[in-house]
């Protein structure tokens, strides 16, 4: 079932738990439908959240997705190369997100395996679990770029999250850590705001909590 406003309609951390487990649904121009299982999620905590782009409210034409109604799309364009696709949570003014960082591949993974492949060629085949281990790489898989930004997700027919079914994954079956690639300079780059489901292998990262290293798996590399 397509997710309504309600399901949209929580603080980040909320929405960042919530989505794990739903389905992230592309449609292309001609009816292909390309779908992928949410498996990690971070979490924008707006004005206060130094790592967030609405950080001290900043209001920009990029950053102007972020303050509409939750449900609404926001994808970036970062490092002059990736596009980043984000849900915004909250509020109508409350500029809070959540990027979704990594899908389990469902449908249409011949179609995104061309997308990936596109323009270069790789040193070696794509693994499914290759395919959308990232958020640059779910954007490319799936084609979204900023042409989808500021699109409302509970009616828009060319991208929308359908919840899950038969419910939100088990806290048991989660595992939340920091975020990743914010730096570690303050307490809001430290801060536990990244959520995956455990022993997922589409995660973009797994961490060694003994020794606060990270292990990224070579696959998973951007």
């Amino acid at each position: 079932m397509r997710a309504r406003r309600s399901f949209f309609s929580a603080d980040s951390p909320a929405l960042a738990q919530r989505l794990l487990g739903a389905t992230l649904v592309r449609v292309l121009e001609g009816g292909a439908r390309l779908a992928g299982t949410i498996v990690e999620t971070e979490a924008y905590l707006g004005p206060d959240d130094t790592c967030a782009h609405s950080h001290k409210g900043r209001r920009t034409a990029r950053t102007e997705p972020m303050f509409a109604r939750p449900g609404t799309a926001y994808v970036y364009f970062t490092y002059g190369m990736h596009h980043c696709f984000n849900v915004v949570a909250g509020e109508v003014d409350q500029p809070v997100a959540v990027l979704i960082r990594a899908l389990e591949p469902t449908e249409g993974l011949d179609r995104m395996h061309a997308h990936r492949a596109s323009g270069k060629r790789p040193a070696r085949p794509l693994r499914d679990t290759d395919l959308c281990s990232g958020p640059a790489k779910i954007c490319q898989a799936l084609a979204i770029d900023r042409a989808l930004t500021g699109i409302d997700l509970t009616t828009d027919p060319r991208l929308f999250v359908e919840s899950p079914h038969p419910g939100p994954i088990d806290p048991v079956n989660l595992v939340n850590d920091a975020r990743i690639g914010v730096g570690d300079a303050d307490d809001w780059a430290r801060a536990p705001l990244r959520w995956h489901i455990a022993g997922n292998p589409n995660v973009s990262l797994v961490r060694t909590p003994s020794c606060g290293a990270t292990k990224r798996p070579r696959a998973n590399r951007e």
